[in-house]
């Protein structure tokens, strides 16, 4: 029987770009996208450091463009990677914040912050985001939240989604399920459109973010979501396009204005920021304006849409040829598909939408979700799940209550698992899409070598034929008899419900059994790591309360200093004054501003503060005494 959790949980989509997090209300059998601090219904996935704070989300942004090189974003796109991946040295060309090599190859964000140089892991930042979602739902539910479903492209591989547990864990959050994110998405759809349709439905999923591309195509039946297949990739999508216009515009200012602004963070931030706003603007118009100064020099220029999809055709070409693999590998023609769902910010994109429509002979595309928060609401609804307390949903077809618990959603494995063999073949245990959780075993592995004593289990995922073309998740070793070569290895995969995966390898030649599983799991944080890291995210926490309690110390003496000083200019008051009174009142007024604005006031500790109030406190109300005593003799 599944295990159940208590509630609350909560859903999030950890985005690339911007991330949105979501509860299933019972009070009116729906999911809710909740509201960030600022009213937005979803936050940016930045984090910003500076000499006196971490600011994480919307504040984040705000202040990039004269702080870029401690701005971090981005972040999912070295989740799980390794410093020498191609993909990521082709990013770090772009990004103003620095990266550096740490130790096994891992990717590592140099920031300054208060003054001193800082290390983070992609994890660590991706657990700042994660902090940030969960502070916007506990304000929003007035209840503390641990239980968690997280999402991911679904074409992240075992390191990938490993590593995104680990930023759950490492701000204390229990992630009790991994969910793709096109799953997460049909799920929504199927929720809110079951009473339209009766019967088997064909659901193919677009999802174009920020950061990552992937398609699913899902069979809906009754309370069943099957997906039949998946394709993908996990570096492709909205920042790309961008990166694509930055590129065009530094290029241009190189020509027109002699000025290579490839080496000035603060300016490509700006560039930046105008190219992301422009491809905005060009989803629903013909021409936009790229508007910015830096060095002096204003730089204006228009882009129009026809541009915009001229240097990123081969791109959108891409996205409709995994969009024909994910077809092929479902076994499905483009008639059998019913509804076409766009999920993702970049699915707006005007090109994009006619590509796909034309590809499947002119079907409407279905737009009737945001498509920045159906992933959310997808994976509020599995959150719902797993829980305790959850009640039900409504059926429109029988138009009555069917309880939510009865839905089944059957996931897959959006790549083939297998280890090496001789030869450098990838022996195949586990094809890609097959639906999970599985556990699957082969049995035909055997030694190579007479008298062996101990044979190497390296387990692959990808879908090359030769082992080391593929990605290794990790390796371990068996000791076996000394026998002649052809001694029976036994090896079993299983994949649990978050597609993370374990090896078990046995000996049977003398009955005897011995398993051995991996757990030099290749590029996730080990135990110490997550300890050190949960141990940090605590004192970023009390350091945010701290600083939050400075800000309202800050704020009230402002705003006192502020009444005193209309009470000062105020004649009927000040005449009843005399000049030392009046001298003494001028003289803290003027040290309480200086102590407010001045920077290196801002180190000061909160009671600095609120000490300095109690002796203005004490002066008004000395003053005010008097002013009293001064009426009542008239």
């Amino acid at each position: 029987m599944a295990k159940k959790y208590e509630a609350p949980a909560i859903g999030i989509d950890l985005g690339t770009t911007y991330s949105c997090v979501a509860v299933w209300q019972n009070n009116n059998n729906r999911a809710e996208i909740i509201h960030s601090d600022q009213g937005n219904r979803t936050t940016p996935s930045f984090v910003a450091f500076t000499d006196t704070q971490r600011l994480i989300g919307d504040a984040a942004k705000n202040q990039a463009a004269y702080n870029p090189t401690n701005t971090v974003y981005d972040a999912k796109r070295l989740i799980g990677r390794k410093y020498s991946d191609s993909i990521i040295q082709n990013d770090i060309k772009l990004w103003p914040f620095k990266v550096i090599a740490g130790a096994d190859d891992t990717p590592k964000i140099l920031v300054k912050y208060k003054g001193e140089e800082k290390c983070y892991v992609a994890e660590e930042i991706s657990s700042m985001i994660l902090s940030k979602m969960q502070d916007i739902a506990e304000r929003f539910l007035e209840l503390p939240v641990k239980n968690v479903v997280i999402t991911v492209p679904a074409y992240f591989n075992d390191s990938q989604r490993k590593a995104t547990k680990d930023a759950g864990l490492i701000v204390g959050l229990n992630v009790m399920r991994i969910i793709n994110e096109p799953t997460a998405a049909a799920l929504a759809y199927g929720i809110q459109k079951r009473g339209d349709f009766v019967g088997k439905r064909n659901v193919f999923i677009f999802d174009l973010g920020g950061g990552t591309f992937d398609v699913s195509l899902l069979t809906l039946e009754g309370n069943s979501f099957e997906v039949k297949a998946t394709a993908g990739d996990t570096h492709l999508g909205g920042v790309d396009f961008d990166n694509r216009m930055v590129y065009h515009f530094v290029e241009q200012l190189k020509r027109k204005n002699n000025v290579d602004i490839s080496g000035n963070p603060k300016a490509l931030r700006k560039l930046r920021t105008a190219c992301e706003r422009a491809k905005r603007a060009l989803s629903f118009d013909i021409e936009a304006a790229i508007d910015i100064e830096f060095q002096g020099i204003d730089f204006f220029s228009l882009v129009t849409r026809a541009k915009f999809e001229q240097i990123n055709m081969d791109l959108f070409e891409k996205c409709m040829q995994i969009v024909g693999s994910c077809l092929r590998d479902a076994n499905m023609v483009k008639s059998s598909i019913d509804d076409i769902v766009l999920v993702g910010g970049s699915s707006r994109i005007p090109k994009v939408q006619q590509l796909l429509q034309d590809f499947f002979k002119g079907k409407d595309l279905c737009m009737s979700m945001n498509p920045d928060e159906v992933v959310a609401y997808g994976a509020a609804v599995q959150a719902a799940l797993l829980i305790e307390g959850i009640e039900s949903v409504p059926n429109l077809v029988l138009q009555d209550i069917t309880p939510l618990s009865n839905l089944v959603l059957q996931d897959i494995t959006p790549l083939s698992l297998g280890i090496l063999t001789k030869g450098d073949i990838m022996n195949v245990v586990v094809p890609r899409n097959t639906p999970i959780p599985v556990k699957m075993t082969r049995e035909r592995f055997q030694t190579s070598v007479d008298n062996q004593f101990g044979v190497s289990i390296n387990v692959y995922e990808g879908e090359r034929k030769k082992a080391s073309e593929n990605n290794l998740l990790g390796l371990f070793g068996l000791i076996v008899p000394r026998a002649p070569r052809g001694l029976s290895i036994k090896v079993s995969f299983a994949i649990d419900a978050d597609g993370i995966l374990n090896v078990t390898a046995e000996e049977e030649t003398s009955g005897s059994k011995k398993e051995i599983t991996i757990t030099n799991e290749n590029g996730r944080l080990s135990t110490e790591e997550i300890e050190r890291m949960i141990q940090e995210a605590e004192g970023f926490k009390v350091e945010d309360m701290k600083f939050q309690e400075k800000a309202r110390a800050m704020n009230a003496l402002d705003n006192y200093l502020y009444k005193m000083s209309k009470v000062m200019k105020d004649e009927s008051v000040s005449s009843m004054l005399t000049p030392a009174d009046k001298m003494k009142i001028n003289s803290a007024i003027m040290s309480g501003k200086n102590l407010i604005d001045n920077q290196c006031n801002q180190h000061q500790e909160t009671c600095v503060f609120v000490d300095f109030m109690k002796e203005l406190e004490s002066i008004f109300e000395s003053m005010l005494n008097k002013i009293n005593k001064g009426f009542l003799l008239l």
